[in-house]
C-alpha cells in the first residue's frame, strides 16, 4: 500500500481540538505516565515493597543476550508512536487507548500493592558488553515496581495498534509483530527484570484490556459516523 504521509505543516496549537489533529492530544498521556511512575519509583520513600518471585524463576537461566529484544522495546515503543502519527491515525488511537487503559491500571496496582524483585544476579560469569551494560542498567532501573510488567504491556501495545493497520495489517507482519513481542517479553525474565508471574500478570491485564478498547474504538467510530451524516431537513 502506499505511504502517504500525514502533512503536519499547517497545524498550529490552536487546532489542536479539531478532526485533524485531536488525535495529538494522546501524546499528552507520556508526560503524565512518566511523572507519576518517577515519584513512585524516586519520590515516594519508607514504602514496603512485596518480592514476587516463583518456583519456575529458578529455572530460567540468566542470558545476558536477552538484551537485545530487551532494548528493540524502546525503539518499538517509540517507533509505534511515529508511525501511527505520520501514518495511520488510527493505529496510533488503537496504540495509546490500550496504553492509556493498561499503563493507568499498572500506575494504580503499583500504588496499592508495591512489588519487587530479587533475581538479579551480583556476579556474571561472562564479561562482555552485554553484561557490563546489564550492570550499570541495574543501578539505572530500579527493581520495585514490576507486577505486572510494563515492557510487556508496551509490547502487546504496539502488536495491537499495528495489528489491522494500513501497512502492518497484514499476516506476515502479524506474525512478525507477535514474534517480536513474545521475544521482548521473554528478555524480561531472561535478563532477571522480572519474574514469570509479572508476565503472566501482565498477559492477564492485555487479554482484558483487548476488549475494552475494541468497544472505546467502536464507540469512537459510531460517533464519527454520526456527526458526518448530514442532516435531513423535512
Amino acid at each position: 500500500k502506499e505511504s502517504v504521509m500525514i502533512d503536519y505543516r499547517s497545524f498550529r496549537p490552536s487546532l489542536i481540538n479539531t478532526p485533524e489533529f485531536s488525535h495529538l492530544k494522546y501524546l499528552l498521556y507520556w508526560p503524565i505516565y512518566g511523572i507519576a511512575f518517577a515519584l513512585l519509583e524516586r519520590g515516594v520513600k519508607g514504602r514496603t515493597y512485596y518480592p514476587v518471585e516463583s518456583a519456575l524463576d529458578s529455572c530460567i537461566p540468566f542470558c545476558e543476550y536477552f538484551l537485545i529484544p530487551y532494548m528493540l522495546w524502546f525503539v518499538y515503543l517509540v517507533g509505534g508512536v511515529f508511525y501511527g502519527c505520520l501514518f495511520d491515525v488510527r493505529a496510533f488511537k488503537r496504540y495509546m487507548q490500550f496504553v492509556m487503559l493498561t499503563y493507568t491500571v499498572t500506575i494504580i496496582i503499583y500504588m496499592i500493592f508495591p512489588t519487587c524483585q530479587n533475581l538479579r544476579p551480583t556476579t556474571f560469569e561472562n564479561d562482555n558488553f552485554f553484561t557490563r551494560f546489564i550492570a550499570g542498567f541495574y543501578v539505572f532501573d530500579t527493581n520495585t515496581n514490576v507486577c505486572p510488567s510494563i515492557h510487556v504491556l508496551g509490547a502487546v501495545a504496539v502488536s495491537y495498534g499495528a495489528w489491522n493497520s494500513k501497512h502492518f495489517g497484514s499476516y506476515m507482519w502479524r506474525v512478525i509483530f507477535s514474534i517480536a513481542t513474545v521475544f521482548i517479553s521473554l528478555s524480561t525474565v531472561f535478563m532477571k527484570q522480572h519474574s514469570i508471574i509479572d508476565v503472566f500478570a501482565s498477559a492477564i491485564l492485555c487479554a482484558v484490556a483487548v476488549p475494552i478498547c475494541q468497544k472505546i474504538e467502536q464507540r469512537s467510530e459510531r460517533r464519527s459516523c454520526a456527526k458526518a451524516r448530514p442532516e435531513v431537513k423535512i
